[in-house]
């Protein structure tokens, strides 16, 4: 074991000791290692506590002190701004943001057979409040005209992109990630606050990047550099050593195995589902996330008596920049489906909670949820195998691809439930 695996080892014990609600997973070439929530009834809430939220990041932590903190802003005429995080934190405006902040690898160990990294199951994602300045008053800040980028009022404005650079990043490798500049100015914001605490190290202190609604890859932690462009960030586009398009060109990319992306600078639409769909984009990027819901209550974790002859099952479901329509509850694998009931702060890019009013007998049943968005795109049932040579979701299938990206098909997550009665349990 190397050095900096070592110091991953002892990093990752001091974040299970500040999260007691998480438990750790590993990848099997032991790349690195991250924290999920441990217990479904996570999902069975609106807010995530810090504590059992997860967390996902490939090096090492970098030391950072708020006080210290500048973060280098370019436009696309190369004009820089140095801004320190103490003048945009008490210069700037501070909103809060609700987020549902799901890893694009969430579902990855649910593919078989079983693609490379973390073998997430369905515990990397989570809801929490963050507060922060919105990037558009930072852009403005540093001199750029947001109102024409807004409108589309210059040359290509409506095309451009915004690439957020973490602190993280190394001599041998950048890690940057592209998001349209018009999601960036609409409702996205430089987080130093998470449920009202000081954003912790683990979650990109002293700042990161939050983007409501998309997967947590493009939230990027430890922010360092925002730079605006004509296109996605590509090799040799960064002044800088190393590589730069990896995690934004290479990985993250849903695609058969085998098969090696090619890199473009612009999509037609960001909409992960919808670049799954169209055939204008070969191997889709990972932006906003697919419709997805959980159980959170009861766990399966032990058994459950009635209370009154009845069992509220609970759980969440998103659906990305999109609303969720609704939300069905299966308590025979998906083979008949109930309404479940909608309830609860309903915010963008948030989750929802819904809720079931189950009246089982005495038995073993294996409960499911599957939620429509407004668009009137459902859940599929199963990942297809790689023989299926899916490249959209067709045939209630969510298509197996080598990174194990963005699957939301229902019956992975389902959970079995042992249902007792008063006497049984007397």
């Amino acid at each position: 074991m190397s050095e900096t695996r070592e110091g991953r080892r002892e990093e990752i014990d001091a974040i299970l000791d500040r999260k007691p609600g998480t438990s750790e997973t590993r990848d099997e070439a032991d790349r690195y290692t991250v924290v999920g929530a441990a217990s479904r009834e996570t999902f069975a809430n609106w807010l995530t506590p810090i504590e059992e939220h997860f967390v996902c990041h490939r090096n090492p932590i970098p030391d950072g002190d708020a006080d210290a903190w500048t973060i280098d802003v370019a436009g696309t005429d190369g004009d820089e701004t140095e801004l320190p995080l103490t003048d945009i934190v008490e210069d700037l405006p501070t909103v809060a943001v609700a987020h549902t902040m799901e890893c694009a690898g969430n579902g990855r160990g649910q593919h078989d057979p079983e693609t490379g990294s973390v073998q997430w199951g369905c515990e990397a994602v989570g809801t929490a409040v963050w507060t922060g300045t919105p990037v558009r008053s930072v852009l403005r800040a540093s001199g750029l005209d947001t109102d024409a980028a807004a409108t589309g009022s210059g040359a290509d404005d409506e095309d451009r992109w915004l690439t957020a650079i973490g602190d993280d990043s190394t001599e041998e490798e950048t890690f940057a990630r592209s998001i349209p500049l018009s999601k960036a100015l609409d409702d996205c914001l430089l987080a130093h606050g998470m449920n009202g605490e000081a954003l912790p190290a683990e979650h990109g202190y002293p700042v990161r990047l939050v983007v409501p609604g998309w997967y947590g890859v493009n939230s990027v932690k430890w922010l360092s550099e925002l730079r605006v462009s004509e296109g996605m960030v590509t090799e040799s586009a960064l002044d800088r050593p190393g590589t730069h398009a990896r995690w934004q060109q290479d990985d993250y990319r849903i695609h058969p195995a085998g098969e090696t992306p090619e890199h473009a600078d612009t999509v037609p639409t960001t909409g992960t589902w919808d670049q799954l769909e169209s055939s204008a984009v070969d191997h889709p990027y990972t932006f906003d996330e697919t419709v997805m819901s959980l159980i959170g209550r009861p766990t399966g974790e032990e058994p459950i008596t009635p209370h009154e002859d009845t069992v509220t099952v609970r759980g969440v479901a998103w659906a990305g920049d999109d609303e969720i329509a609704g939300v069905e509850v299966s308590t025979d694998s998906g083979e008949a489906w109930h309404d479940a009931e909608l309830f609860g702060p309903d915010y963008a890019g948030a989750w929802r909670l819904f809720e079931y009013t189950w009246e089982p007998t005495p038995g073993t049943y294996t409960l499911a949820s599957r939620a429509t968005d407004e668009r009137g795109r459902a859940q599929p049932a199963t990942i297809g195998a790689p023989e299926d040579g899916l490249d959209a979701i067709e045939n209630d299938q969510f298509p197996w691809n080598e990174g194990g990206y963005a699957a939301n098909a229902y019956l992975p997550n389902a959970i079995e439930v042992e249902v007792t009665s008063e006497d049984d349990t007397a």
